[in-house]
């Protein structure tokens, strides 16, 4: 696929326009592929591009003439596909500034695909570093989105082309996570917003950039910062709307729908996307998803999550009490949804998330709508505090039960006279979390807020005794120091002491 990058107009040369031609391209073993055949091959792409550019500038309105240098330079850039095969030998692309003219022409980004392949990158990390240090040089991604804006996607080729070119940028950004900042602001970051949000059926290269939007947010406060300078939390909020009502039509559509779900989570640990989503009535919608049962319901609650944890997260829990939202929440902490399969999310996993809420407008909110809050622990003869309860020794027993299988672990590594350093301390630790210790630990810290708020229906009802001397006395060894860890991580900063107070009592 040929994508000059030339000034005038355009011309596209396929594999059709060669059959035209009449002219077969073959490929014989004539010779070994080795260093020096590699060389022999890039001097000769240099020559037939030069050649073809000449060419071109001097006859921009007659294809006729440069027809046969296109057809040349085509057939060596198809015999340089060998190259990615031979990832040792990348530095030779750079040392005969190969890389500089194949950015030039932008012709062979299938050539690029295969070069930046993942798998053919691992094979040799010193030649992979030299060539994608060489593409970075020359402001490969900057030419690639320029060469994006020109293509017709109604084209299949150039739709085709579009997506070579995403996979290239993925390739490198796995390879090397660190240039995920530096491609967003070469406008790959613009571009993938502005493709999302086109008004076009959904396809493969739809889907392709949600996950490209998805990766550059990783981790990366920067390429988060530039998204929402771009609007780009409305432009999610957008396309997400689409399935408040409706599910996702194919498990691909599904599947672009939980990346777009990813990116805004990952853009919320910014504070200042937060208030960006608050303005940009990301609650409601939100809401609504919770309301109207559809798939978009775990993902929606998520992201509640994401937008109300830790003291940043505070107007977020303030607002989402004024819209009714304790209306929302609360039926999915009584009951846990049986339909989450296809969804792919388990029923600790929405379980988390309920009670991580929950927890923070425990921690956030003031004045009325945290009376309102409190109150709703009061309802139906306090059934809030027996599901609190229920899932407490739920949670307790799994953790339990983990905890008797680590212990055996650690008796068996001192019996072999291994040693348990601090790595090995903490990947016991992230076990115990995963087997449902954070659960239990906000299950814990709401227990704290409840039995503290004065309320006296709570005090008088008959799970009192357990919540207060079961939890804190019996199992204070189990919870005291890891809360106040996972507090600390989770911004309740304030509540430690208060916590430690309660164990104590």
């Amino acid at each position: 696929m040929y994508f000059p990058l030339s000034p005038g107009k355009i011309h596209t040369v396929t594999l059709s326009h060669l059959f035209n031609k009449k002219r077969c391209i073959c490929f014989f073993d004539a010779e070994p592929i080795d260093e020096s055949s590699v060389k022999k091959m890039i001097l000769t792409f240099e020559k037939r591009s030069y050649k073809n550019q000449e060419l071109r500038i001097k006859f921009p309105d007659n294809p006729e003439k440069f027809m046969e240098s296109e057809l040349d330079l085509n057939d060596i850039i198809q015999e340089m596909h060998v190259i990615a095969t031979m990832p040792d030998l990348y530095h030779l692309l750079v040392e005969l500034n190969a890389v500089h003219s194949l950015l030039g022409l932008l012709a062979v980004v299938d050539l690029l695909q295969e070069l930046t392949d993942i798998d053919t990158l691992h094979e040799s990390e010193e030649g992979a570093e030299v060539l994608i240090d060489a593409l970075l040089e020359g402001q490969v991604v900057a030419l690639l989105v320029q060469n994006m804006e020109r293509l017709n996607e109604q084209v299949k080729e150039e739709a085709d082309g579009i997506f070579n070119t995403l996979a290239i940028i993925e390739n490198m950004a796995e390879f090397r996570p660190g240039l995920c900042t530096e491609a967003a602001q070469q406008g790959l970051m613009q571009w993938l917003l502005k493709r999302i949000k086109a008004k076009m059926p959904f396809d493969a290269n739809k889907l392709y950039c949600s996950e490209i939007l998805a990766i550059l947010l990783q981790n990366n406060d920067s390429t988060r910062e530039l998204l929402g300078e771009m609007d780009g939390i409305d432009v999610l909020l957008q396309q997400l709307s689409v399935f408040k009502r409706h599910n996702p039509n194919t498990a691909e559509e599904q599947e672009m729908m939980e990346n777009l779900f990813d990116a805004l989570c990952s853009c919320l640990m910014l504070p200042s996307n937060r208030d960006r989503f608050l303005k940009g009535e990301g609650l409601q919608l939100m809401n609504l998803m919770l309301r109207e049962k559809k798939m978009s319901r775990t993902s929606a609650l998520k992201v509640l999550d994401h937008a109300m944890i830790g003291p940043e997260g505070a107007d977020n829990c303030h607002k989402f009490v004024d819209i009714l939202g304790l209306r929302t929440i609360f039926p999915l902490f009584m009951k846990t949804p049986k339909k989450m399969k296809k969804t792919g999310t388990s029923e600790k996993e929405h379980e988390e998330h309920v009670c991580s809420v929950i927890a923070s407008m425990l921690r956030n909110l003031k004045s009325q709508q945290r009376t309102r809050l409190h109150n709703k622990f009061t309802e139906n003869d306090c059934e809030k505090v027996d599901r609190l309860m229920e899932l407490y020794f739920k949670y307790l027993e799994a953790v339990q039960q983990a905890d008797k299988r680590i212990e055996g672990e650690k008796h068996e590594m001192v019996r072999r006279g291994e040693i348990l350093d601090d790595s090995m301390e903490d990947e016991f630790y992230l076990r115990r979390l995963d087997a449902g210790l954070f659960v239990l630990q906000l299950l814990c810290y709401i227990m704290v807020e409840i039995s503290n708020s004065g309320i006296s229906q709570v005090h008088t009802h008959k799970h009192t005794l357990t919540l207060a001397k079961i939890s804190f006395l019996d199992n204070q060894l189990l919870l005291r120091h890891s809360i106040k860890r996972t507090a600390r991580a989770a911004g309740f900063h304030g509540f430690c002491s208060q916590l430690a107070y309660s164990f104590q009592r």
